[in-house]
């Protein structure tokens, strides 16, 4: 596997992890809403959710076009 493969390798890991905390936070947050949680609660998970959303974006808009081609 040549360098530029195993960077892009990484983006998808580091994407397919934010995605997955992404979608737990989420559920968790929807459960805790069910189950009546404190609005301070459901801030937080609002605010943690809007967090991985703006990492998602960046790492989505750095894309490949800032890792070196593959040959």
């Amino acid at each position: 596997m040549t360098a530029a493969e195993e960077g892009l390798g990484d983006g998808f890991r580091k994407l397919d992890d934010l995605l997955l905390h992404l979608k737990g936070l989420v559920l968790v947050r929807q459960a805790r809403e069910r189950r009546g949680a404190e609005e301070g609660e459901l801030l937080m998970y609002g605010v943690e959710i809007d967090r991985v959303r703006n990492q998602l974006a960046r790492l989505v808009r750095s894309g490949p076009a800032d890792r070196s081609p593959a040959r």
